[in-house]
């Protein structure tokens, strides 16, 4: 598994402490604005919007509040005019970051992504200068539901027409076509593994490999701040972190 899907993984495993849930359900509540407005308001026909409500209820976000973002993504609750907006960047050690966020004033965003990336040793960059590294995907991480080994995801994920697969343990991630992901993980599921969350992803075509602790760190410090800022969606980038130095900076996550 890259350093990149472990990092995730990792995040997703320690779950929303208290303290960052009213930050959690703000972001993810703006998400389910933006897909309302892009494919109307229905999950059975809205397939992003039905992925984003999956994410709601695994953070546990109260009914109400996913209600109420339906309903201001259709017109019928006030507040500013959101935009979803990509902004590309590159970090230490040339890591190349996609950063999308949803946002009503774009000049603070950016400005406060661009000072993030400048502290860190990074810089913000212009369009299509970072997007180019990475494809859209369709990608679904799972878990086995005993202790098979990768060979389990693995079979499961070939016979689900899944493109690449990133399995460990009984951990893994699946990629596919976008087109083909409500498929894939139906078959997944059939195959007795849990879906752990399914999403709309960037996967970065290359990797940049970083074995030192030290600049390691500095990457992943990076990567917590800028998830820490309130208008940021989804991180996306290019590093290749193994697990152990990953665990070992584990701290920054808490």
């Amino acid at each position: 598994m890259s350093g990149h899907s472990k990092w995730s993984t990792i995040k997703r495993q320690k779950g929303v402490t208290d303290a960052k849930r009213g930050a959690a359900f703000t972001k993810v509540a703006n998400a389910i604005t933006i897909a309302v407005r892009e494919g109307g308001e229905s999950p059975d026909t809205n397939f992003k919007l039905r992925l984003i409500i999956e994410d709601a209820k695994r953070i546990n976000m109260p009914k109400a509040n996913i209600e109420k973002a339906i309903a201001r993504g259709v017109g019928k609750e006030g507040g500013g005019r959101l935009e979803e907006i990509t902004y590309e960047g590159f970090g230490p050690e040339g890591v190349a970051i996609l950063i999308t966020a949803v946002t009503d004033n774009k000049l603070r965003t950016a400005q406060e992504i661009r000072s993030t990336l400048d502290r860190a040793g990074g810089r913000l960059a212009g369009p299509g200068s970072v997007a180019y590294l990475f494809e859209s995907v369709g990608e679904i991480d799972v878990e086995a539901q005993d202790d098979s080994d990768p060979d389990h995801i693995l079979l499961a994920a070939a016979e689900s027409g899944a493109e690449d697969v990133e399995a460990e343990g009984a951990v893994g991630v699946v990629y596919g076509k976008v087109v083909d992901i409500e498929k894939i993980k139906s078959e997944l599921e059939s195959h007795g593994l849990k879906i752990v969350n399914a999403q709309i992803s960037q996967k970065p075509k290359n990797l940049i490999k970083i074995e030192d602790s030290h600049k390691a760190k500095k990457v992943l410090d990076l990567m917590d701040k800028l998830d820490g800022i309130s208008d940021v969606q989804k991180i996306y980038a290019n590093f290749d972190i193994p697990e152990d130095v990953i665990l070992r900076n584990a701290e920054i996550m808490k």
